[in-house]
């Protein structure tokens, strides 16, 4: 089943340029994994220190082998969580559609 991961960031104040900076590297290296189908970053327009990030991968299994690539972890658990003030992961399975 389609697993969906909607994530909610808040940058530190001052470090929303740096956090856009890592998520532009993020999305393409996430793209190009095996299993995901969908990885968007978004940028709040009423408040620029806002982030949502929209993912979708084939399965639950995909997500976590996410989490284990170099680009994960080093882009979001080195550069880019310590310029967080808030972070926020909430997962979905797709409803049929049918």
């Amino acid at each position: 089943m389609t697993y969906v991961i909607v994530a909610r960031w808040r940058a530190k104040e001052g470090k929303a340029e740096e956090i856009e900076g890592i998520l532009r590297e993020l999305v393409p290296a996430t793209r190009a994994e095996p299993g995901t189908l969908m990885f968007i970053g978004h940028r709040s327009h009423d408040n620029p220190d806002e982030f949502l990030i929209y993912e979708q991968y084939v399965d639950e299994a995909a997500f976590v082998a996410h989490q284990q690539m170099p680009h994960f972890k080093t882009l979001v658990l080195e550069r880019a969580l310590p310029l967080l003030a808030e972070r926020e992961r909430l997962a979905f399975g797709v409803l049929a559609t049918r």
